[in-house]
């Protein structure tokens, strides 16, 4: 008897093991299949290419400038003084900016800095709620403390705090990227939290209790797995938002520094000369535009095919 109901045991995990399998296929189909994710995943891809090839698609240094060569329209050729004092001519296809400098260096550079800081700033957040969120989720007592606080940091908008914190601090990209993830930890914190309260109590985290299983090795072993698909969807909002923080903080003179060439940092400085000049800022804010939609058709692409209840309807 023993040996019949651990033969049907095996067969029963097979059968579970077998289900996820056909579950992770069927999952991973309807990824493909999505155009959301194609669209999206396309105009990233380009976007991230753009951004890695930056030094060879850039035609000259975007620090580099010449006061002959200010307030040029796109396609205008003018002069570029190189570090060694050289003058060579210069084809600036975005036009210049009131420096001197080519923006169309700037920009393809101002791709790399953006998406370095959407994601990390991205993948800060996630982790740190990721930890607050098991913890207030599966331990009880400290799930009052811990979210009394959560909720508390977030009724301060976003930008409030990222502008207080980028102030107190020189403005780096160490700096914006911990300022631009702090207030997204509360939200990523909330969502595992909620997580959490419905997978404890499932069968198998039950009978790992009842095992004796180390707390921590159910929290990242049995549940954090089940909360993979979610946190992917909410990344891509996060790495979206921070695009747009990163842009508004450079904007705003509050954000990186201007010798490093950022999307918000080439509007910011064409904001004077914008009704002699609009290209200055429209070139960079449709990059700008591009890049936070293409991340937000993404996620939404994910959060149809992840979520069962909206593959149900793809």
């Amino acid at each position: 008897m023993p040996a019949a109901q651990s033969k049907a045991s095996e067969l029963e995990t097979l059968s579970v093991e077998a289900a996820d399998i056909r579950v992770t296929e069927s999952a991973w189909q309807r990824v493909r299949k999505n155009w959301s994710v194609r669209i999206g995943g396309a105009a990233l891809a380009l976007l991230l290419l753009i951004a890695v090839s930056a030094p060879w698609l850039g035609t000259v240094d975007p620090t580099l400038f010449d006061a002959a060569s200010r307030d040029l329209v796109p396609g205008q050729r003018g002069e570029i003084t190189t570090l060694d004092g050289e003058i060579i001519k210069h084809k600036f296809w975005f036009g210049s900016d009131s420096y001197g400098r080519d923006i169309y260096s700037r920009v393809m550079y101002g791709a790399r800095v953006s998406l370095t800081v959407a994601v990390l700033a991205a993948l800060l957040s996630l982790a740190f709620g990721i930890v607050c969120g098991l913890s207030a989720g599966y331990l009880r007592w400290l799930d009052g403390i811990l979210m009394r606080f959560m909720d508390g940091l977030m009724a301060i908008p976003a930008i409030l705090i990222a502008i207080a914190l980028v102030a107190m601090w020189r403005g780096s990209l160490t700096t914006v990227i911990i300022a631009i993830a702090i207030p997204e930890i509360p939200r990523v914190t909330r969502l595992v939290r909620s997580l959490v309260l419905s997978i404890r109590e499932e069968p198998y985290v039950e009978a790992a209790v009842a095992l004796g299983t180390p707390t921590w090795k159910i929290m990242f072993g049995h549940i954090l797995p089940n909360t993979i698909a979610p946190l992917v969807v909410q990344g891509t909002y996060i790495c979206a938002a921070a695009i747009l923080v990163e842009a508004i903080l450079s904007f705003l003179g509050v954000g990186l520094p201007p010798d490093i060439p950022t999307w918000g940092n080439i509007m910011a400085e064409g904001r004077p000369q914008f009704n002699q000049y609009p290209h200055n800022i429209f070139i960079p804010g449709v990059f700008l535009a591009i890049t936070v939609l293409a991340v937000n058709i993404l996620g939404d692409g994910l959060r149809d095919t992840l979520d069962p209840k909206m593959a149900k309807r793809v």
